[in-house]
């Protein structure tokens, strides 16, 4: 268990302290909720996914970040995914060129609408820049397929997702957004402004998008590599000149947008956020007529197939350590001064003797941590991956953590929690980004055979169970350890079921072998920590998210490769030979890294 080195400070409302530990301030969204505003429904938009923003910055870089996981989305489609490999058929590729004209003229046409209702000379003639720029684009489109010698618009009949997009960008463009009037009925220049500013709403996600595209693809083409087919499409939209046309329309976006309302910028966001999502519709719907590595699931068959999800709890599932929760748990609703206790209530010490043993501990735990990597560490790095040294290496560090698991509960540091306010504690506790969302995907996805399992280091399981007692998460398998309780207040004894990476190891095959033996089991274990390394390593597919530094170091010293996702997705896309197998397994001796439970979703589950 890792004990956290670091409290909130003490409030003296017991309430107002566990909302801002579960609840920090800068999580909780500004934006008024309004209806949909195109023809096209709108979903709700999410929470802010960061902790803060800085209120200088234009509303386009700040709505670029909150929905920055929907251009992840993208990333990992099908469509994408084969071209940045290079192996994307080109009936493929022409069919989503004819398609892309379609829409581009559409957006060339929404520019020369916002031009109209811009006010400002120097927008005008931004925008009219902009609208030569993708006039360019579709001539860039023609020379491509003159190339091929075919003929763009032939037998390339429009697909759904383009016709939303297009009637989406030309109904927002028209002012046919919900509570403002058409272009015709504006009376002032400044609600023509509106609408040009809405218009640029809906458009800025596009540029934005293309040219993250653009940068992402290019990375993963060598300086050598002058055969990749698609070459010219990558190297357009990571030019300097495409760049700089996205900048432009963001700050286009900006200069229209700081005499608005806060309602007005409210149904900017919604349209930002549509537009960023009917983005990943038109690549999910471009025609693919061959295997891809994406989604994971792509090819699960229910009568045959089971996915097995495993997936560690603290700081992979929480931004907040439990150890720290339950401590200030057990701090803020202790006694302020030692003082005598009814007989038939079991004794507590005061609050600043729990915060004073709680900072002894945690000291104690990072000193020891630090020095028990640096002793399993060999003295050397390994030039092969050693999993049988690692294990014996990982015994040493599973004795270093159940000695520190004994000191915490010999110092009754966890005596005397409340259940009911564990569970309030857990109910309110924030989960990463996109982890909640993630799982109720794998749950409610009827297509699928799947299993969920927590194996935590957590002193209290029902803590994991209130965190996910919403949203249908109370199917989830938790594995954990657990307080003894006495008419609902801890004893401050633990029961011990997952103290060690070997714990850890031992319930996840423990797990495996009670699985029935009529489908073929797929298993992905996701974790962040050195105590996940043995599981990591044993799934099939093991995801690092999050950038923990002695994971990497001590796996690096016994061989274990760290390799970006994406990246090995693309390589695998590229590698993949018609009619040969793709299958993932485990002691391969490498694992795959993300930033984001975005990446984890995309990659399995797809949008």
């Amino acid at each position: 268990m890792r004990l956290s080195t670091r409290l909130l400070p003490a409030l003296t409302d017991p309430l107002n302290s566990l909302n801002s530990l579960c609840f920090p301030s800068s999580h909780f969204s500004t934006n008024s909720t309004s209806k949909s505003l195109s023809p096209t429904p709108m979903a709700a938009i999410p929470k802010p996914s960061i902790a803060a923003v800085d209120i200088e910055e234009g509303i386009a870089r700040r709505f670029w970040i909150k929905f920055r996981k929907e251009a992840i989305f993208a990333m990992y489609t099908p469509f994408v995914v084969c071209l940045a490999s290079g192996n994307l058929k080109l009936n493929s590729f022409r069919h989503y060129i004819a398609q892309d004209v379609h829409f581009l003229t559409a957006f060339a046409q929404a520019y020369e609408l916002a031009e109209e209702c811009a006010d400002d000379d120097d927008a005008k003639l931004g925008i009219c820049h902009l609208r030569k720029n993708v006039l360019e684009e579709l001539k860039m489109h023609d020379s491509v397929v003159k190339e091929w010698g075919c003929d763009l618009f032939k037998d390339s009949s429009l697909n759904s997702a383009t016709v939303k997009y297009r009637d989406f960008l030309l109904a927002t463009a028209s002012g046919k957004v919900e509570g403002v009037k058409g272009p015709s009925k504006l009376l002032t220049p400044f609600e023509k402004t509106k609408v040009a500013a809405y218009t640029l709403g809906a458009m800025t996600p596009c540029m934005r998008l293309y040219a993250f595209l653009g940068k992402e693809l290019q990375a993963l083409i060598r300086p050598s590599e002058s055969t990749h087919p698609y070459k010219k499409w990558i190297d357009n939209y990571s030019s300097e000149g495409f760049q700089a046309s996205a900048l432009q329309t963001e700050d286009l976006l900006d200069k229209l947008s700081v005499s608005l309302t806060g309602e007005e910028l409210d149904i900017i966001e919604k349209l930002y956020y549509q537009a960023m999502k009917l983005e990943i519709e038109f690549f999910n719907a471009q025609m693919l007529d061959q295997y891809t590595v994406v989604p994971l699931t792509k090819g699960h068959d229910r009568a045959a197939d089971r996915l097995v999800i495993f997936s560690d709890f603290d700081l992979t599932c929480t931004v907040v350590d439990s150890s720290a929760i339950l401590a200030e748990i057990a701090i803020i609703t202790a006694p302020k001064f030692d003082q005598n206790q009814p007989e038939n209530q079991i004794t507590r010490m005061s609050s600043a003797n729990l915060r004073n043993i709680w900072g002894i501990l945690s000291k104690q735990y990072t000193e020891e941590y630090e020095q028990c990597i640096e002793d399993i560490l060999p003295s050397e790095k390994v030039e092969e991956f050693d999993y049988e040294g690692l294990c014996k290496a990982l015994e040493q560090f599973s004795d270093f953590e159940k000695i520190a698991n004994s000191r915490v509960i010999e110092s009754s540091v966890l005596k005397g929690l409340n259940l009911d306010d564990i569970k309030r504690a857990g109910e309110r506790l924030i989960l990463q980004d996109g982890c909640a969302s993630f799982f109720q995907s794998i749950v409610k996805n009827k297509s699928l055979i799947a299993d969920i399992h927590i194996l935590s280091y957590c002193w209290c399981g029902d803590l994991i169970r209130s965190a996910f007692s919403s949203g249908d998460l109370h199917v989830l398998n938790v594995h954990a350890n657990e307080f003894t309780f006495k008419e609902s207040i801890s004893t401050g004894e633990i029961v011990k079921n997952v103290e060690s990476p070997m714990d850890k190891l031992k319930a996840f095959r423990g797990i495996l072998e009670n699985c029935s033996n009529d489908r073929k089991n797929l298993t992905v274990y996701i974790g962040d920590s050195v105590g996940d390394l043995l599981c990591l390593l044993a799934a099939d597919i093991g995801i690092v998210i999050g950038s923990s530094s002695s994971l990497k170091r001590v796996g690096s010293q016994f061989g274990v490769s760290f390799v970006p996702l994406f990246p090995f997705l693309v390589k695998k896309q590229k590698e993949y030979v018609e009619g040969s197998s793709s299958h993932w397994k485990g002691l391969s001796g490498t694992l795959y890294t993300v930033s984001s439970w975005a990446e984890i979703h995309a990659f399995i589950l797809g949008w």
